[in-house]
């Protein structure tokens, strides 16, 4: 149920402009009340009915509809006034950002007043402008009405549909154009990674740079310096020309040692240098000249990568195409049977003796 709430309407300093709106409200239900009244009683029925009921009644109404256009600019007038006060308001507080910008937001308070049948109808989102006012400085709550909660609900009911079926169909239009042998991996190579390449160059640079350095810096590089010695160290034992310098009498274990040491330091010592002296340039070049002949299995992935972006759009069109607002409705309806159950077993419980 709408309640206004007194105390935020003492309270606002917009109080003298809200019972304003209070007021217009009032008129404009009963101007469209009117409207209501006299559209049916230009009908023969009501007319017959009337003159049968109350013949006085006719007598003293039928001169006021003969003259409805008079009676309904008494209320025109009213409307009109305070839109031009309002407007006068919004250019002397500065509201928009032009001084005209006024009539083409409420734009429907001007064609509302038109005195004719088919411009009447705005007077209805004049009703809404007032209440969305009310509501906004917290003088009603429309949350808290059936009326809005019913509206609110279809309406995002009729924005989930209409927004599903969109995303869908534009999901389904990329799927035939993927189908149809849509160059995909070529387009984002030429208009999305070309463009951008040489910042690309400079951040992979950057980033393997500072990787070298990371492995030849003496606290936080042990790890991997470790783990580099560890592997060259064995590949060095494993290997079957170098074990048969075991086999020298007296120096053949230290020989053996020395070398699996040196190797294993020229080997880090490369791949830091490797890491640190790779500029930007080389990845340039690289990209320019070194990935420029596809291979079978290259075209393979490639033809594997578009098999998988028509199934992940095929996923995301199962998952826009579920009707939330049905789940949600089945839930609250379960909500309520639930309560009934729980309320009927309360009401057993206090019958029983």
């Amino acid at each position: 149920m709408l309640r206004i709430n007194r105390e935020n309407l003492r309270n606002s300093h917009e109080g003298p402009w809200l019972l304003l709106d209070l007021t217009m409200l009032g008129l404009l239900l009963l101007n469209l009340l009117f409207l209501l009244f006299d559209g049916l009683y230009g009908t023969a029925f009501v007319q017959d009915t009337l003159s049968t009921w109350s013949p006085t009644f006719v007598s003293f109404y039928e001169p006021i509809h003969r003259n409805f256009i008079l009676v309904d600019l008494i209320f025109i007038t009213i409307f009109l006034s305070e839109f031009f006060l309002r407007w006068a308001v919004a250019i002397k507080r500065k509201e928009h950002l032009r001084w005209y910008f006024f009539p083409f937001l409420r734009w429907y308070d001007l064609v509302g007043c038109i005195p004719l049948g088919g411009t009447r109808i705005f007077r209805f989102l004049r009703i809404f402008s007032i209440l969305y006012r009310l509501h906004k400085h917290q003088i009603i709550d429309l949350n808290q009405t059936a009326l809005y909660r019913f509206i609110a609900f279809y309406y995002d009911v009729f924005v989930e549909e209409l927004s599903d079926r969109i995303v869908v169909k534009v999901l389904s239009d990329a799927q035939q154009d993927i189908a149809a042998g849509s160059p995909l991996i070529e387009d984002i190579t030429q208009n999305v990674l070309a463009p951008r390449r040489p910042v690309i160059s400079n951040w992979l640079s950057s980033m393997v740079n500072h990787f070298g350095q990371s492995i030849n810096d003496s606290k936080h590089g042990d790890v991997i310096r470790r783990h580099v010695k560890d592997s060259v160290g064995k590949a060095v034992r494993d290997n079957a020309q170098v074990s048969t310098l075991s086999y020298v009498p007296v120096v053949g274990k230290t020989i053996e040692n020395t070398l699996e040491s040196a190797v294993t330091d020229i080997v880090t010592a490369s791949i830091v240098n490797l890491l640190a002296d790779l500029e930007a340039k080389d990845i340039e070049e690289f990209f320019a000249h070194g990935l420029k002949d596809f291979t079978v299995a290259e075209e393979n992935l490639e033809d594997e990568f578009l098999l998988v972006v028509n199934e992940c759009i095929e996923a995301i069109k199962g998952h826009v195409s579920q009707q939330r607002w049905k789940s949600h409705l089945i839930e609250k309806q379960q909500q309520k049977q639930a309560n009934k159950a729980t309320n009927i077993v309360d009401d057993t419980d206090v019958k029983a003796p």
